[in-house]
């Protein structure tokens, strides 16, 4: 059974979310309804992995003390000489 809910948003949100929602052929009050039921919905949805993507698990292995920053930072130094 469907009730009437009011809403007060800011201006831009809700044209924003009317363009949206005409670009994707839905009413504005069906994106809410599927917004809000996603997030209140108990059981999470499980993404399937890919054999690939199985397969390729734990191929690589880093060193438990890799600091990603380190190379990052030691990157941009040798890029911006």
């Amino acid at each position: 059974m469907d009730k009437k809910l009011t809403l007060s948003l800011n201006g831009n949100i809700i044209e924003t979310a009317k363009n949206y929602a005409k670009s994707n052929n839905i009413s504005l009050s069906k994106l809410i309804e599927s917004y809000l039921g996603s997030l209140t919905q108990e059981e999470k949805q499980e993404v399937e992995i890919s054999p690939l993507v199985k397969s390729l698990s734990g191929v690589i292995s880093i060193d438990k003390n890799y600091n990603i920053k380190d190379d990052y930072t030691q990157y941009l130094i040798e890029k911006y000489k």
